[in-house]
């Protein structure tokens, strides 16, 4: 799938979601190029597929990485990509709304993931 074509994807996918799902989500959902590796990353084997920001100056918004999805999710169909996709912008709107409403309950999975990831790394 080429650039354009995830991009057009992200966006057709995130039109079928609520329209609650954007509140205040001013900064909408960006598609970068890039691959993003994630900090804990070790041999280079974590990337990061999405972010959510709220940002006092930029406010709100998700951030999918392109060239990550491509690393981690290469081989895949258009239709599995395509439910990756999926599955990761659900995953930051998760993130947006417990933000909205004051929760962390998906920081602390994600925070328990990165320490699993961590754990198996130190022992392999």
């Amino acid at each position: 799938m080429t650039f354009d074509e995830f991009e057009t994807a992200a966006y057709e996918i995130a039109d079928t979601f609520p329209e609650a799902f954007f509140r205040d989500l001013n900064g909408g959902i960006i598609v970068k190029e890039r691959a993003l590796l994630h900090p804990a990353a070790r041999n280079g084997d974590l990337f990061v597929l999405g972010e959510y920001h709220r940002e006092y100056y930029l406010g709100r918004f998700v951030v999918l990485y392109y060239g990550s999805f491509l690393r981690c999710c290469g081989a895949l169909s258009d239709e599995a990509l395509r439910e990756k996709i999926r599955k990761v912008l659900l995953h930051e709107f998760r993130h947006h709304l417990e933000s909205l409403a004051g929760e962390r309950d998906l920081e602390i999975e994600d925070a328990i993931e990165l320490s699993r990831y961590n754990s198996h790394k130190r022992k392999t």
